[in-house]
């Protein structure tokens, strides 16, 4: 197998978004040319040309990047981000992102994200594995990643939130959902201070509660797919970060359903995942912009 190429130590990434107008991308691309960056890749979207929100991707590679982040960061929200009321951010692209996964006891999510982590197709660093079940712990050892048994009850959640926010305090730039069949509160999503992604079966129509597959062969369903967003406190109605669908037919049993519905919950997780910590995602109120 071929070893993945280490990331480019002097490539960086801004994320822009502000009210749009003219003079935007003029004055980001004078700040980097100024300070001796190349610009290797753009991508820009606005709501519309007049009033909307203008939201803007730079891949940029400048030398001794690392060294002199934090002061471009400084420079560019005096310089640039102010004058146009603009919220930013800027990080080196080479620095994987610090992920915990929380799973109950379907595996196929769980298990995926730490195969791809291992071969580096994803760019994370998945520090910790946390479970409501023991189930799968023997599994998670195999990558050599640290496995959290925190049980939870109706009584116990609040205690067992408190336990997981302690255990994640300061370690984690992201929380992924790779089946946790649990909600998560308000106040431990304001506790982590990290953005969390969640994964879930989606239909048309949607069937809810328990034996989705099941009610989907019964109804005669033609698609099954699945949906990766945001986690807020609204269950299920955090931006969408990421969708995909699969046809089936009468002739599939209900094994057959559930299997590729397995299928599009991997992908579909994997591509949000990787799209979030390649800082492809920049949300637009309840929506999302992916480039």
């Amino acid at each position: 197998m071929t070893s993945p190429t280490l990331p480019d130590p002097d490539v960086g990434r801004l994320l822009v978004s502000c009210e749009d107008g003219p003079g935007i991308v003029a004055a980001i691309s004078g700040f980097l040319h100024a300070r001796g960056a190349n610009i290797v890749q753009s991508d820009q979207q606005t709501t519309d040309p007049v009033g909307g929100r203008f939201f803007l991707r730079i891949v940029f590679r400048v030398p001794d990047l690392p060294q002199w982040l934090p002061a471009l960061e400084e420079e560019f929200a005096a310089e640039v981000a102010e004058r146009f009321g603009m919220s930013f951010r800027m990080r080196a692209a080479s620095v994987p992102t610090r992920v915990a996964l929380f799973v109950s006891r379907y595996d196929h999510c769980l298990l995926d994200l730490l195969w791809r982590w291992r071969r580096g197709e994803l760019p994370i660093d998945v520090v910790q594995v946390v479970s409501n079940h023991p189930d799968l712990q023997k599994e998670v050892a195999s990558f050599d990643v640290p496995y959290a048994h925190i049980p939870v009850t109706r009584d116990t959640k609040p205690e067992a939130e408190r336990q997981q926010a302690e255990l994640l305090d300061g370690r984690v730039d992201l929380v992924v959902l790779a089946r946790y069949m649990q909600v998560l509160t308000g106040g431990f999503l304001e506790r982590i201070g990290v953005p969390a992604i969640n994964i879930h079966h989606s239909f048309l129509p949607a069937f809810a509660g328990a034996g989705p597959y099941e009610q989907a062969k019964t109804r005669g369903v033609k698609l099954v797919g699945a949906t990766a967003h945001y986690v807020t406190e609204d269950l299920d109605e955090g931006p969408i970060i990421e969708q995909d669908v699969a046809r089936i037919s009468h002739r599939d049993r209900v094994a057959d359903i559930t299997r590729r519905g397995a299928d599009v919950e991997r992908t579909v997780l994997a591509r949000a995942v990787r799209w979030h910590c390649e800082d492809r995602v920049l949300l637009d109120g309840h929506s999302t912009i992916v480039f």
